[in-house]
């Protein structure tokens, strides 16, 4: 949607024609002339100039293009130039990718004197009528047509914009000739192996490459897929990738700095959904309680309560109304906008926002796509995700400059379990755990460097911390990090996929996870090894007993948790005993000792009981082993870092996106 200050200057107004297709077609009544609003349309659709006289008859003339749309479009007509067919162009979110749109209607040629007609797709209302407004504006002389709910296009028209949904409706494709298209563009390009896209692209010979179909195009700011889907079923090449980090290093885009916020919420029993998120409804209620939203409103009050424009993430209908409630009983003057909103009381709210006239927008999806509001000067991600997509798509609103803003904050409430979250710090190859503060692009490139200086190894499946002895290993308690968010027993991971909960007189309860046949994720099986006593056996331990076999780590974890909360000592193996933060025993420092050498003794202030008892059972449950293991990984991966050092020690960075050819 367009700013204020040109909302009004291409109005929408739909005019019955009779015609003897029975369409209705799309007339656009301009209210303020283009070069009356020309110092008012906004820096991300380039510039617009005042000297070109009305007469001119290329609606372009006027247009000053930045450097990098200039470079995008003439990647496009190379490509297409060399007998590419289906392009893709990844540009940051207020990149200004509608003027590139509508340059290429204009600058990509007929194929034959038959094609000259274009159609762009799109998925949601306000994306149809905002390239509807463009394409109005730009091509005067053309027919512009909408093909949209009850909107029936003639398929003849010279630009045709279609909501897939609708396109996809009855018979309603039919209609549109392949043969007379020339370009067909796609908007938020990385829906396009969506069925009803694919459907579409068959339609006008594009679900392969063909020499006589029609140039594809399509553009996102997140060209990439969490689902499995592969964009090469429908893209060939990306052409173009501008990120968002180098347009705000040009100041393309507005400054941001970034602080996140541990919630506390804890999302380990939440499920995934079939796109590989978050289930909505189980995340709902995770996130949307009392304490979980006033740490949210808090946070927002103590780091950017001077800034003048909010947008909220919120999950669904229910965490905007509790989190909104909440910003109220502070004092703060919250509103919200959901999917169910009616457009013309959305309207109203959204005019109010932009006119700075409250100060917190809460939502759930609806602006993470598409929306155009500039003033937004703060970010607050009050939902956890792990789709990096979705994490750009949010920040990505308070993106785009505008002159009451100098930067924008993300305030990034992120949940207390970083396995499988997505975080700002995230986009920076950083871990997901990563706390900052109001930190920069420059300080968050400046972490990454720093973090890739240490001694750690990446590998595309395996994550390799490298440890200079057998102590840094036991010493390293992140392995604990995931089990001890879901249980609050003083379980020890002593191996990978591996953890130990100790019990009375040398018993333990072992977890594992193991391969099973049929199953490619495997199961969890979880044994009680008892301890013999001394002379009944050679063996140390009885043969271990099998005490359940789950397919998920957290259903394991609480069925252990309840057998031992039966029938072991709870002092033994509640983590948060008073003794485990007092001295260590004399046993327990000569046994650590052992392995720290002469000049490196630890002492009873170094640490504390329950960290050295954790550091035993790693050593007593296989820690010389993993170690050996580690090293010997280690050393072949430094034989083999002349073929993909870098590659192996640059961080990487979840649904990536470069340029080049896509794989099917």
């Amino acid at each position: 949607m367009l700013p204020l200050t040109t909302r009004w200057l291409f109005s929408v107004r739909p005019v019955r024609r009779f015609s003897l297709t029975g369409c209705y077609r799309y007339k656009f009544s301009t209210s303020l002339t283009a070069r009356a609003a020309a110092a008012e349309i906004p820096n991300t659709l380039g510039t617009l100039s005042t000297s070109s006289t009305p007469s001119t008859p290329n609606p372009f003339q006027g247009i000053r293009l930045r450097d990098y749309q200039e470079e995008c479009i003439q990647s496009v007509l190379n490509s297409l130039k060399n007998g590419h067919k289906r392009l893709g162009i990844s540009l940051a979110t207020g990149s200004g990718k509608t003027v590139i749109f509508t340059q290429l209607i204009d600058r990509i040629k007929n194929g034959s004197n038959e094609a000259s007609q274009t159609l762009i797709l799109a998925h949601r209302r306000e994306l149809v009528e905002q390239a509807a407004r463009h394409c109005t504006s730009a091509y005067p002389h053309k027919t512009v047509e909408i093909e949209m709910g009850n909107i029936r296009a003639s398929g003849t028209a010279d630009i045709t914009i279609a909501s897939i949904q609708s396109i996809n409706s009855s018979d309603r494709i039919n209609k549109f000739d392949p043969k007379r298209f020339k370009l067909v563009l796609v908007d938020e390009a990385h829906h396009i192996v969506a069925p009803g896209y694919l459907r579409t692209l068959e339609h006008f010979g594009l679900d392969r490459k063909r020499d006589d179909s029609p140039a594809l195009v399509g553009v996102s700011a997140t060209l990439s897929r969490t689902d499995g889907l592969r964009l090469g079923a429908a893209i060939d090449e990306i052409v173009y990738h501008k990120d968002y980090v180098d347009m705000i290093g040009d100041k393309w885009l507005s400054d941001v700095v970034f602080t996140t916020v541990e919630s506390t919420a804890d999302v380990s029993n939440v499920g995934t959904s079939s796109n590989g998120d978050f289930q909505t409804r189980e995340l709902s209620k995770v996130v949307n309680t009392k304490q979980v939203n006033e740490i949210t409103v808090r946070s927002w009050l103590a780091k950017a309560s001077e800034r003048k424009s909010t947008l909220v993430f919120c999950v669904d209908l229910s965490h905007i109304d509790g989190l909104t409630k909440t910003f109220r009983q502070f004092g703060i003057d919250a509103r919200f906008v959901t999917g169910d909103t009616p457009k013309v009381e959305r309207g109203k709210i959204l005019d109010a926002f932009r006119r700075q006239e409250f100060p917190v927008l809460v939502n759930c999806g609806v602006f993470t796509e598409g929306t155009d509001i500039p003033n937004i000067d703060c970010v607050v991600l009050a939902r956890p995700t792990r789709s990096r997509n979705l994490l750009i798509q949010m920040i990505g609103r308070g993106m785009r400059l505008h002159p009451d803003k100098t930067d924008c904050h993300i305030i990034d409430m992120v949940s207390s379990l970083s396995i499988g979250i997505v975080t700002t710090p995230t986009l920076f190859g950083l871990d997901p755990s990563e706390l900052v503060e109001k930190a920069t692009v420059s300080d968050l490139e400046r972490l990454k460097s720093s973090r890739e200086t240490k001694d750690v190894e990446i590998s595309r499946n395996i994550h390799f911390v490298k440890y200079d002895s057998v102590f840094d290993l036991i010493a390293d308690t992140s392995g604990e990090r995931h089990i001890r968010a879901i249980s609050h027993h003083a379980w020890v991971q002593v191996g990978q996929d591996k953890w130990v909960l100790c019990g009375p007189s040398g018993t333990f309860i072992r977890l594992e996870k193991v391969k099973a046949q049929g199953n490619e994720g495997g199961e969890f099986v979880a044994s009680e090894i008892r301890a013999l006593p001394e002379g009944v056996s050679k063996s140390r331990f009885a043969k271990p007993r099998r005490l359940l076999t789950t397919s998920t780590f957290a259903d394991a974890v609480h069925g252990c948790d309840k057998y031992a909360s039966e029938h072991y000592p709870h002092i033994l193996i509640w983590r948060h005993q008073s003794w485990r933060n007092g001295p260590p025993t004399d046993g327990q420092l000569n046994f650590l000792n052992k392995l720290r050498g002469e000049d490196d003794k630890l002492t009873a202030h170094d640490i504390t009981k329950g960290k050295a008892a954790d550091m035993i059972t790693k050593i007593r449950h296989g820690a010389r082993g993993r170690f050996a293991a580690l090293d010997a990984d280690r050393r072949r991966k430094e034989k083999r870092e002349s073929l993909g050092r870098e590659k192996e020690r640059t961080m990487q960075i979840r649904e990536l996106v470069s340029v080049g050819p896509l794989s099917a």
